[in-house]
């Protein structure tokens, strides 16, 4: 008996449509049933993950393909499920309109200082500081020109700025006005005025914005993570805010999250936060659900899901 392991929420008509698409599956959800260890061992597709089903992968042994409800898969055994040839999609493509205006929103309060308006208004202080970040005719260089970065770029011509774009290939993409490999990237770094993280994490990207990196920015020059947090080295960010050499910080990722209560990121006043949130859209369950749908019965009828299936080597 085929088992289908659901360890997220979907809504009652996506659930409808799975179990039309698979009649004689035994569904198993996680917010029907209380999941058993035989259901992990036993599951030949899951949707989401969790600490239980990575606890029981050695022993799942007909398990072939699982689809993440996120992004990331950082976070995964990927090790473990490549070498037991599981085929992994992420939920990639779901998150460019959201992940955008998120970035957007905190470089527009930078560029009139609405941080420190609203922190000032909570202390009822009436206090004028000059907005001295202009957006029209800057360059923003976007590290990682993937759908998010895209999306970044194509709205960033609104306000009449050129975008510079990073990527691994270099190849071209019409919203950028120029693209360049990743051993350009200190170049790029040197001419933007922000800079804007949205690499996925892999060995490669490890602390890659690091102390040199961010001596090698613009003075003045405001950077952006909405990528991974441990793509950052967080004490070199720290220092890089606190002495100057760059302005400020939007940080929506972080090496460790919960960020720690005495982290001295909090108590920065040209930095703002965001609790990993870039991403969410009350649409999210919809988007999700029509995308899992679509990768189902594409594996259905071919073997393999269509969509957003994860290269091991690259880890992305």
């Amino acid at each position: 008996m085929n088992t289908l392991l659901l360890l997220c929420k979907l809504n009652a008509d996506t659930m409808e449509r799975m179990r039309k698409l698979l009649p004689d599956w035994t569904i198993v959800s996680e917010s029907e049933t209380p999941i058993a260890e035989e259901h992990y061992r036993n599951a030949r597709i899951v949707v989401g993950w969790n600490s239980a089903m990575e606890g029981a992968l050695d022993s799942a042994v007909q398990l072939r393909w699982v689809q993440n409800n996120s992004a990331g898969v950082d976070h995964m055994p990927l090790g473990k499920l490549k070498d037991r040839g599981v085929l992994l999609t992420s939920a990639g493509g779901i998150h460019p309109t959201p992940m955008a205006e998120t970035f957007f929103a905190m470089l527009l309060a930078f560029s009139r200082n609405l941080h420190l308006a609203i922190r000032r208004q909570t202390r009822r202080e009436w206090k004028l500081t000059k907005p001295d970040v202009r957006l029209v005719g800057s360059t923003i260089g976007i590290i990682g020109a993937g759908t998010i970065g895209t999306e970044i770029a194509r709205l960033s011509r609104a306000f009449g700025m050129s975008a510079l774009g990073v990527r691994r290939s270099a190849r071209a993409n019409e919203e950028f006005d120029e693209m360049h490999g990743i051993e350009q990237l200190d170049n790029v770094l040197s001419r933007c005025d922000f800079v804007v993280n949205v690499l996925p994490y892999t060995d490669e990207t490890h602390h890659l914005f690091n102390a040199a990196r961010f001596a090698s920015m613009k003075p003045g020059a405001l950077f952006f993570n909405f990528g991974r947090g441990a793509s950052v080295d967080t004490p070199a960010l720290v220092a890089a805010l606190t002495e100057g050499t760059i302005a400020g910080a939007g940080l929506d990722v972080y090496e460790t999250e919960p960020l720690p209560s005495d982290h001295p990121l909090w108590g920065l006043d040209n930095v703002i936060m965001t609790p990993h949130m870039g991403g969410w859209t009350s649409r999210f369950k919809e988007q999700f659900s029509e995308l899992f749908i679509a990768n189902l019965e594409h594996y259905l009828a071919y073997g393999r899901p269509a969509r957003n299936l994860i290269d091991y080597d690259r880890s992305y």
